[in-house]
């Protein structure tokens, strides 16, 4: 497999990993949902926030503009739960299309980048791809623990799952 379409395959594992996870989380009163559950980002909606935030809002931008946002990662960017959620499937169906456009050769290359604290810094570009895609699973698997500690069923987020679901498709 090629590094473009082994990424485009990470980008449409995170888009369905996420619709997964918000299924699960609807089922959530808004009380549990915004409720200090030990998570780094506090709640569910916090981490989800976080979400938004540096999948979308800043690494997003770094990958397909070469811009560097200034926002703060614990930053509530967006207050009401519906429209997080919605903002977040439409942030993730954003990836594979950016992905798919690259040359292959732009995987073998450098992201250059501004940090938070104002740095430049110049990482290699798959490894960083990948960064943001683990990130995206370790808060999902964050947000499954506090769905269990609450009580509420989780759902499978393994990428087995989302490979055999689509070998089932005609």
């Amino acid at each position: 497999m090629d590094a473009r379409a082994h990424f485009a395959a990470l980008a449409r594992y995170n888009a369905w990993a996420t619709q997964r996870l918000l299924d699960a989380v609807a089922a959530v009163n808004d009380t549990d949902y915004r409720r200090d559950t030990g998570l780094f980002f506090k709640s569910i909606h916090g981490t989800l926030n976080h979400l938004l935030v540096g999948e979308h809002l800043l690494w997003f931008r770094r990958f397909a503009e070469g811009v560097s946002p200034k926002v703060g990662l614990d930053e509530e960017v967006e207050p009401d739960r519906a429209r997080l959620a919605e903002r977040l499937l439409q942030g993730a169906a954003r990836w594979q299309p950016l992905i798919e456009g690259w040359p292959v050769e732009r995987f073998d290359g450098v992201l250059s980048y501004t940090t938070m604290r104002g740095q430049l810094a110049t990482l290699p570009f798959a490894a960083t791809l990948t960064h943001v895609f683990n990130h995206g699973t370790h808060h999902r698997g964050q947000i499954t623990a506090a769905l269990t500690a609450l009580g509420q069923p989780c759902p499978e987020l393994d990428l087995v799952y989302m490979l055999q679901q689509e070998q089932t498709r005609p």
